[in-house]
């Protein structure tokens, strides 16, 4: 614990349970996935709110944790050997929960690898892909007179939508009846779609019927209903 209360982040955002896992976040997509994780396999953290509008994420706390200033990341004091660990990158994150709660992430080889197969769709296609059609479609880049990158950006995330439509069919879930880190991941983009980037005309969600089933499956989940809201807004 000694290692812990002395990292550089504590001096930004002190600890109340120096004990328990804890998540430096924003409820974005890349930040639910792991409040959610967090939430679904009842690991005690603690949530603080990393304000991106002020720009803490180029602090020099948090770039003692996360050199590459993005949200989310994690400092567990009960990392592996006993010692503490600091991790970003959501899907680092998402694979290191599941080993150590031992939840969510398949022990057969066979579908463990299928199921990271769907967690690198997401991190390298659909977020990336996603996340574009938001910048063009409803922030800064809707500006832009030339409509080309928009166009690009939505016909691949269509065609993303397609491919995982094809796959939810008759399954339950993206590994079908189980419940994995592989929508944990996908779901919380999905929703972002909809709620953040106004989208849903844009790219016809309404026709990926067996996405929009998984979605609301995925939101009526408690611990999901906690997590998208981790860490919570200040009042």
């Amino acid at each position: 614990m000694q290692q812990f209360n002395g990292h550089p982040i504590a001096r930004k955002w002190p600890a109340q349970f120096p004990d328990w896992l804890q998540l430096y976040s924003l409820p974005t997509p890349n930040g639910i996935k792991v409040s959610v994780m967090l939430e679904e396999v009842g690991i005690p953290y603690e949530a603080h709110r990393v304000d991106i509008q002020a720009n803490d994420q180029f602090s020099p706390e948090f770039l003692a944790l996360n050199p590459n200033n993005k949200i989310p990341a994690i400092l567990d004091p009960h990392g592996p050997g006993g010692q503490p660990l600091a991790l970003f990158e959501s899907g680092a994150i998402l694979i290191y929960l599941a080993e150590k709660s031992g939840q969510l992430l398949p022990m057969d080889a066979m579908q463990r690898y299928e199921t990271l197969q769907w967690l690198m769709w997401q991190m390298g296609g659909a977020g990336p892909m996603f996340g574009q059609v938001g910048f063009f479609h409803r922030y800064a880049g809707k500006d832009f007179e030339d409509k080309r990158p928009l166009q690009r950006y939505v016909n691949e995330a269509k065609r993303l939508l397609g491919v995982l439509d094809q796959r939810l069919q008759g399954r339950a879930w993206i590994m079908g009846s189980d419940y994995t880190i592989a929508d944990i991941a996908v779901l919380p983009w999905i929703r972002c779609l909809h709620v953040n980037y106004d989208a849903g005309e844009l790219l016809g969600l309404h026709e990926y019927k067996n996405v929009q089933r998984t979605l609301a499956a995925w939101l009526n989940r408690p611990a999901v209903q906690r997590g998208l809201n981790m860490p919570p807004a200040p009042n």
